[in-house]
């Protein structure tokens, strides 16, 4: 499958959450590209918190016309702030250079990274309030071979895990506190979060909401 057919269905994922959103009384102008609004032991398979996906007001997620995400990826090195969404119009170029950072570390492989766990991270840093101090990713994108691999060895890597289809990363905030961290995840009560102490990182994803401890 194509990345820019990946793209379009992550964004039709998006719109799907804006409706939800304004159905609890969100007005959100969507002209173009709307605001985008499976858990065993890791981030998919046993549920650990029941009941149907709760995205985050979606007039919260806008709430910024433009929209700021800093990274560095703990492998690599590489850093990247970059405006990545202009009020309801997510930027082709700027997505691009996210993909890139975030890519699979191992192999080299670059896939499209979800709208919508961007716009959790970017509502994350609005929580925390860190302005937009960089995320220090353990974690985005992970390709099929290199999971595998992973859950060879560790039994909290899950199978089919979230990353594959670049809907999850694993992230922390130097001079944040990690339980910080997921106490403000957990408050947005959007997706998975996972707490990973020992390794010092919380998990996002863009799943059905539910959380558990690594």
């Amino acid at each position: 499958m194509g990345e820019s057919l990946l793209r379009r269905q992550f964004l039709r994922a998006g719109v799907a959450g804006v409706a939800m959103g304004m159905a609890a009384g969100a007005a959100v102008a969507a002209p173009n590209r709307p605001v985008a609004g499976t858990a065993m032991k890791g981030d998919v398979g046993a549920s650990m918190l029941s009941g149907a996906d709760s995205p985050f007001d979606a007039a919260s997620a806008a709430a910024d016309a433009i929209a700021r995400l800093a990274f560095m990826n703990t492998h690599t090195s590489e850093s990247l702030s970059v405006v990545y969404r202009d009020g309801d119009r997510y930027l082709t170029e700027a997505m691009a250079r996210i993909d890139r950072v975030l890519r699979d570390h191992r192999t080299g492989e670059v896939h499209p990274i979800d709208p919508a766990l961007l716009d959790q991270l970017d509502r994350l840093a609005g929580l925390l309030g860190v302005g937009k101090q960089p995320y220090h990713v353990i974690s985005g994108y992970r390709s099929p071979t290199s999971n595998a691999r992973l859950a060879a060895r560790s039994g909290g890597v899950a199978t089919r895990s979230l990353h594959m289809s670049g809907r999850a990363i694993d992230i922390r905030i130097p001079g944040v506190p990690l339980a910080r961290v997921r106490e403000a995840a957990l408050d947005m009560k959007v997706g998975g979060v996972g707490y990973y102490p020992k390794s010092d990182f919380v998990h996002l994803d863009t799943g059905r909401v539910r959380h558990w401890r690594g």
